[in-house]
């Protein structure tokens, strides 16, 4: 038996690759939702194998994509 440590066998998805200087432009926010809108975004987001702040801002970023006629 080898001692060589083995890649896990379902590797979490890739996120997509943003520029650098995207991840450091980003500015933090509070946002309140009720529990049950939180509980349904928490579950949409591990269904996509997403973080919830990755989620949530990919969801929003569709619907300013729609809004702008762009999706």
């Amino acid at each position: 038996m080898s001692d060589v440590p083995q890649p896990p066998a379902n590797p979490p998805p890739e996120e997509p690759s943003r520029p650098e200087s995207a991840a450091r432009e980003r500015k933090p926010f509070l946002l309140r939702v009720s529990p049950q809108l939180m509980e349904e975004l928490r579950a949409w987001a591990e269904q996509d194998m997403r973080s919830l702040n990755g989620h949530i801002e990919w969801l929003l970023t569709q619907a300013v994509r729609k809004r702008k006629g762009k999706g």
